[in-house]
């Protein structure tokens, strides 16, 4: 992992964030008209080729013999970029004196980065999930500096109930007795049961109903009675201890002030926002744009993604993820994903 600082960076409302480090890794050798910007998913990270293994790398579809891939922590981030839990210039953590952000000011600071880097034209911007707002922002903000993008399982605003379900778990976690207003960093654990109830509800939304009820049914996890004469907390259904399991891997590995900031970003995600409303912003994104849904996406369902084709400037193709995972399909299933990314450099070549 690398690092990069930006200095102090202004957020589009206004709030300064000050002596901003972004963390980056890269992968290949930069021949100046190679370079391909991966962006991560929300609880992702800098290392691309880890959580995207089956795409980034030697021979696979953003394949690092021929590309040069870079990939940074957001903003707000707690994988090496400043965020709720780094240091305070001031003293003490950042916490509740960090300030809100949206995805363009994730995009902002990114360009800033690169820039600073050298690194000023893109053969292509990749991104899913909030990976995908993002590249649909660099399209938006820095179309000169995008040759193509890849945009996946995202939509060109967030929708009311993607507000609402992401609401929910950011109040799970402020709830909680020790979220102590975002200023947890020195006091104790933190908010570990707000954020895992958070991961619960959201983990739902990553993956499909027909994944979840074939893997586990209504079945009892092993050893344990959930249909005895009193409800008892040890006593779980297996899909429970699944969510259970999932709560604790976030856990281990992410800062819940972060998972605070970064869902609020992606609740005020709107491409049209000061651009004269969704319809009229994405016509006049000429980037070269392929565009992938997951068809039985619940939180991104795949309209949003036939809404953005519609309406693109510049509509490279649309390709379907055929999947019962659900979201998180355009992580998991690779031999799809392969394909559709392939079919998407050719044709940004052709």
């Amino acid at each position: 992992m690398h690092f990069v600082s930006i200095g102090d960076f202004t957020t589009e409302a206004g709030a300064v964030i000050a002596d901003v480090t972004i963390a980056y890794q890269t992968w290949g050798e930069n021949q100046g008209d190679n370079v391909v910007l991966v962006e991560h998913a929300l609880t992702g990270d800098s290392d691309a080729a880890t959580w995207w293994e089956g795409l980034v790398g030697p021979g696979r579809a953003i394949d690092t013999d021929e590309y040069f891939v870079v990939c940074t922590n957001v903003l707000g981030g707690c994988r090496g970029t400043t965020g709720p839990s780094s240091p305070h210039p001031e003293g003490g953590f950042w916490g509740s004196r960090f300030p809100a952000i949206s995805i363009r000011d994730q995009v902002s600071a990114e360009h800033a980065a690169l820039t600073a880097l050298g690194l000023e034209k893109f053969t292509a911007v990749i991104g899913g999930s909030m990976g995908g707002a993002r590249a649909l922002e660099w399209c938006a903000m820095y179309p000169d500096q995008v040759g193509a993008a890849l945009i996946l399982a995202v939509s060109a605003r967030a929708s009311a109930w993607q507000i609402g379900i992401q609401a929910q778990q950011i109040t799970s976690i402020e709830k909680d007795p020790e979220w102590h207003g975002g200023d947890f960093y020195e006091l104790g654990p933190g908010p570990i049961t707000g954020m895992g109830t958070a991961r619960k509800l959201a983990h739902l939304t990553y993956r499909g109903e027909l994944e979840i009820d074939e893997r586990f049914g209504a079945d009892a996890q092993d050893g344990e009675n959930p249909r005895g004469a009193f409800r008892r907390r040890d006593q779980r259904f297996a899909v429970e201890s699944y969510l259970d399991h999932q709560a604790r891997k976030l856990a281990e590995r992410f800062d819940p002030g972060s998972y605070v900031i970064l869902t609020e970003a992606l609740n005020r995600h709107d491409i049209g926002r000061g651009r004269g409303g969704l319809n009229r912003a994405l016509a006049n994104i000429k980037v070269p744009t392929f565009v992938v849904g997951v068809d039985t996406d619940i939180l991104y369902p795949y309209h949003q993604q036939e809404h953005l084709s519609r309406n693109l400037g510049n509509l490279l193709g649309m390709g379907k993820i055929v999947s019962p995972v659900g979201h998180d399909a355009f992580l998991t299933e690779t031999r799809q994903l392969d394909q559709l990314t392939r079919r998407f450099f050719r044709l940004a070549r052709s």
